[in-house]
């Protein structure tokens, strides 16, 4: 497989090599050695999800308090959609910034979103199914959501979607810059001591 950084710092794109011939198609869509030897630790697996979204559902932006976190790797097992980045580490060099990739059963692409980064996701097909290996298990009070259509951040959606479909929840989402004066993003300077204590008790 191929791991390749994204714009966004902590957030790396995986490209599987799959073998196909008459009887279909065969990959390994995660290898906890190769990722690990990109981020500097194993992802500890406490919680696998699935989520099926109809065209134009939108899903975030989401993010969890840390520690610990909530590191995800992500893929799409059917149809397709485009997964996104966002730097929300108060203080980072690219606070604000975001990267995508598009997530198919054609490259069968993963992302890796390491913790303290804000995820979303958009349905480009019916019945888009992601799956998601994360480290942490969901704690409602840990949990925090960025308004997905903040023009701040300028998320680009295809227009051919048409009007988009958020949950009651995430329409009503602080934007970053509201999450920014309430105190409740990631600090850079903790996310990455956090990183780097998790790197040293690992290795």
């Amino acid at each position: 497989m191929q791991i390749r950084e994204l714009s966004v710092p902590d957030s790396y794109e995986i490209t599987p090599k799959q073998f196909a011939d008459d009887r279909g198609v065969f990959l390994e869509w995660y290898r906890f050695d190769k990722l690990e030897e990109v981020i500097g630790h194993p992802l500890d697996l406490r919680q696998a999800n699935t989520s099926v979204s109809q065209r134009g559902v939108v899903r975030g932006i989401h993010y969890a308090d840390v520690p610990p976190g909530q590191g995800k790797y992500v893929t799409v097992t059917h149809g397709a959609g485009i997964d996104f980045v966002v730097d929300i580490r108060a203080g980072s060099p690219t606070f604000g910034q975001w990267d995508s990739v598009i997530l198919d059963t054609v490259d069968r692409r993963a992302v890796y979103v390491a913790e303290g980064l804000g995820h979303a996701f958009i349905a480009l097909t019916d019945d888009a199914t992601l799956t998601y290996l994360v480290s942490d298990v969901y704690k409602p009070g840990a949990e925090h959501d960025i308004n997905v259509l903040d023009p701040e951040i300028g998320l680009e959606f295809p227009p051919e979607l048409g009007n988009l479909v958020l949950s009651p929840k995430d329409k009503i989402a602080p934007t970053l810059a509201e999450r920014l004066a309430d105190g409740s993003l990631p600090s850079y300077a903790a996310v990455t001591e956090y990183y780097e204590a998790n790197r040293k008790e690992r290795n």
